[in-house]
């Protein structure tokens, strides 16, 4: 161009390829898609995008979800029924399937062997050797003892043997009764009793606190001393005090929403005394006064302005309370005061075994 000095420095747009410039102004444009997608998502729908954001959250998550997904249904998981006694075989140890035959060939359907009892010659105990002459293949959706669950009667199991065979992974108790298909109905009854039971203490503690921090006044003193009480003691003797006063006649199903509910009303205090304080600190924001000068109600503010804003916390304070309550439901069934036979818990299992 005319006039023009070669010395003169270019442009930056002008020394950048077009494939760079078009790189850029897609970056740009992603950019402001998801600022523009921020902006318009609710106060959940942000909390659910930075959560998928969290890989090992996503990955807790659904772990949590596969594990309750096998012990809800575990009629139809467990091979055998919960009291199904196999008489000739007591105290068999952990039998792993076998993917390589006796006669040293791979298969990729993994199989049993049958067992032989014979007598040590030292201790003279009964013990179980494999036999390679019985070989019982592992299959899906096998016949076995009839269940029902929700209404839905069937003898269909998800895995397990056909035949005379017997499918003993994690072994058998001194009663004959199939380890793994404990576990899986143990587990049924302390993750249901950890799950319920921090679901009412959320319940509590929110509801609680919200109140306690709006209201104020008076009753608000009678809720903290409330919580000051239950906190001074310690959690293990007073659920052991709680759950001897259960009478010994009521049936499993009684003892079991009594244990849930004796753990619920001892975990809100904490919970509630949190939400205590963020309710006095989230009360007195700008957008809540301006909230109740339009006319809001109480019941618009807490629900719209202020529970959205400490729902974070509760989630992770909820999460976190869940393990707790589950050891708490084994601790008194491991002591003979919280689950009892026929039912049973992941407690009642480390008891049967002390």
């Amino acid at each position: 161009m005319a006039g023009s000095d070669p010395l003169t420095p270019l442009p930056p747009e002008a020394e950048r390829s077009p494939i760079e410039m078009a790189e850029t102004e897609g970056r740009t444009e992603d950019a402001g898609t998801t600022a523009k997608a921020t902006a318009q998502a609710s106060y959940l729908g942000l909390m659910w995008w930075r959560f998928k954001r969290n890989r090992l959250g996503v990955l807790g998550s659904l772990a949590l979800l596969v594990i309750y997904a096998v012990v809800l249904p575990a009629e139809f998981v467990a091979p055998y029924a919960l009291n199904q006694r196999h008489e000739a075989y007591l105290g068999v140890p952990p039998q792993p399937p076998r993917f390589i035959t006796p006669d040293g060939r791979f298969t990729l359907r993994p199989i049993m062997l049958g067992l032989k009892p014979e007598r040590d010659p030292v201790t003279l105990r009964r013990r179980f050797i494999p036999d390679p002459e019985q070989r019982y293949p592992i299959r899906l959706l096998v016949r076995g003892a009839p269940w029902t669950l929700l209404g839905i009667e069937s003898d269909i199991h998800l895995f397990g043997v056909e035949g005379q065979g017997r499918m003993l992974l994690l072994g058998t108790d001194l009663q004959g009764r199939d380890m793994l298909s404990q576990i899986l109905y143990g587990g049924r009854i302390s993750l249901t009793v950890g799950m319920v039971g921090v679901a009412i203490s959320m319940l509590l503690g929110t509801l609680i606190g919200l109140a306690s921090g709006y209201i104020g006044g008076r009753f608000d003193d009678f809720v903290q001393r409330t919580v000051e009480v239950l906190v001074s003691f310690p959690s293990i003797p007073l659920w052991i005090a709680l759950s001897a006063a259960i009478p010994p006649e009521w049936s499993s199903i009684r003892v079991f929403f009594a244990i849930t509910v004796i753990l619920s009303l001892i975990g809100w205090g904490s919970l509630a005394r949190v939400v205590r304080g963020m309710t006095l600190s989230l009360k007195n924001e700008d957008f809540v006064q301006a909230s109740r000068m339009n006319g809001g109600t109480t019941w618009w503010i807490i629900t719209r302005h202020m529970f959205p804003g400490m729902l974070s916390y509760i989630i992770v304070r909820v999460t976190l309370a869940i393990p707790g309550m589950i050891l708490g439901e084994t601790a008194l069934s491991f002591l003979g005061l919280g689950i009892q036979p026929p039912m049973v818990s992941w407690g009642v299992l480390l008891q049967q075994v002390q």
